[in-house]
């Protein structure tokens, strides 16, 4: 009896063991923090070499971990990448081709495979996707773009009326989830999104006058005359000289504000402009204030963001979950500070096709590696899926580069990579075109009107000059037109 007795113990108690060996085994699983900003350029990263702005604790997760150079776009455009980064497709496969369509959740995507991997999943902040988030069990998320200032929100319970600064606000939201709402017995996938640094570019009260005694550096082709590229470039309405308007200046005084925000802004901002009313600038002289007055304020949203960011990773070091949480940060696309004359986004030209892109992840990335391998807001879902131990889905078109994280990789992760920009027309006027980009080159063909244009970025890195006609390019346009249609029937491209 007593041998029986304790054999079924030695057996209930093997079987608890295995029981809370696998009940632990989710918990060993990596979390996932995914911030991403809007519209910031990697130009406007110290961790990237910027000469405008310091960010120190965005270059924590570079330094901490590694840093890409060659992340790129397949799409330049808010909704359509992150549409991208959700489904792991191309926007002609996911529907979502440009901003204004509404996203289909019912189709498979991130927040759904890791829900079922047994992730809780949250969103907060930008969504912008036109439709009600699926696939996270909590979300807080602007409506539409939002507002810099006193941002009305939409959760699963209602509509959330907050007052303050809407970089402060999201990230307060983003910690409460971590400190109140999370399930602490699940690993989690937090995708903490920003509002800022999109236009109206509206600073918030802690850096209303940085750079105020400060005059930036121009880039150098801050007036570039479109005269060794195609028409399309002549075209559009993105100018830093003519297209920004006096509520992107700060001239007009920004509605939406409470009493005690407004007494603060129109102190900041009122001496100044009364300063340039009585200048009467003309000329080059005119650009020129409008750069350092459009561009300083878009770093001062940035220097908000970069605090913000600094106040989730501080949680995370405070708490001990660094260790056991891949941190990502990048942009929905990059963006023009003044290069080619422009600001705004859409062209497959490098300061809009590349984004920023630091993943840290203790243990595993090595702290201030930096990669050259070309990688694609594509290959978003299907890393993160791979990296927390998932097979990734076989209608994603982008794959994973978690051997490039971990130093695994040998050879080139990929030699060529597809864009594909949708909106005409629409705002700021850039026709529609698609291309492709080497390590050396890149094509363009603006499909509506017939006309293409390539560089080569060894010799000609800011794309001044399409050698197209140039017979001595005839073997390299060869290789890249073949190259682009094989891209195209991969991804099943039919426009």
């Amino acid at each position: 009896m007593n041998h029986w007795l304790l054999t079924r113990m030695a057996c209930l108690t093997s079987c608890l063991l295995i029981a809370h060996a696998f009940a632990a085994e989710p918990s060993q699983r990596p979390n996932v923090l995914y911030i991403m900003a809007d519209d910031h350029g990697y130009q406007a990263l110290s961790c990237y070499g910027s000469q405008l702005i310091q960010t120190p604790n965005l270059d924590r997760i570079a330094n901490e971990g590694m840093r890409f150079d060659r992340a790129f776009v397949t799409n330049s455009i808010c909704g359509p990448s992150r549409a991208v980064m959700l489904t792991g497709k191309h926007s002609h496969i996911n529907g979502f081709v440009r901003n204004g369509n509404r996203f289909d959740g019912s189709q498979p995507h991130l927040g759904k495979f890791m829900q079922s991997a047994g992730y809780q999943t949250a969103v907060v902040g930008k969504w912008h996707l036109g439709t009600d988030p699926t696939g996270f069990d909590y979300f807080h998320v602007l409506r539409g773009q939002g507002p810099y200032y006193n941002p009305n929100m939409l959760t699963s319970n209602g509509n959330v009326k907050h007052t303050g600064y809407t970089t402060d606000i999201i990230t307060d939201v983003t910690l409460d989830w971590l400190k109140e709402k999370r399930d602490p017995e699940k690993p989690f996938m937090l995708v903490y999104q920003h509002k800022a640094p999109h236009r109206n570019w509206m600073p918030g009260p802690d850096h209303l006058n940085d750079f105020d005694d400060v005059t930036l550096p121009e880039p150098a082709t801050l007036f570039d005359d479109y005269e060794g590229r195609t028409s399309p470039a002549r075209y559009q309405k993105m100018t830093v000289a003519k297209d920004l308007n006096a509520n992107d200046l700060k001239l007009n005084k920004p509605r939406g504000l409470t009493p005690e925000q407004a007494a603060v802004w129109n102190k900041a901002y009122g001496e100044k402009n009364r300063a340039f009313e009585a200048a009467n600038l003309e000329g080059e002289d005119l650009v020129r204030w409008k750069y350092q007055r459009y561009v300083k304020d878009y770093l001062r949203c940035v220097q908000s963001v970069d605090d913000n960011v600094g106040r989730v990773l501080d949680y995370l070091d405070e708490t001990g979950l660094a260790e056991s949480t891949i941190v990502i940060y990048t942009s929905d696309q990059g963006w023009y500070l003044g290069e080619h004359g422009w600001f705004d986004k859409r062209w497959m030209y490098e300061e809009s096709f590349r984004t920023p892109l630091m993943v840290r992840w203790p243990g595993k990335i090595a702290a201030g590696s930096v990669s050259d391998q070309m990688v694609m807001n594509l290959d978003f879902a299907p890393t993160i899926l791979s990296a927390v131990g998932e097979s990734v889905p076989t209608p994603m078109q982008g794959k994973s580069f978690l051997p490039v994280l971990t130093g695994e990789q040998s050879g080139r992760f990929r030699d060529a990579v597809y864009y594909h920009y949708y909106e005409f027309p629409g705002p700021h006027s850039v026709a529609k075109h698609y291309g492709v980009r080497t390590d050396r080159y890149k094509l363009i063909h603006f499909y509506e009107v017939d006309s293409w244009e390539l560089f080569d970025l060894e010799t000609d890195p800011h794309e001044l000059t399409s050698v197209y006609e140039d017979d001595s390019y005839s073997e390299v346009k060869a290789m890249l037109e073949k190259r682009l249609a094989e891209l195209r029937q991969q991804y099943q491209v039919v426009d």
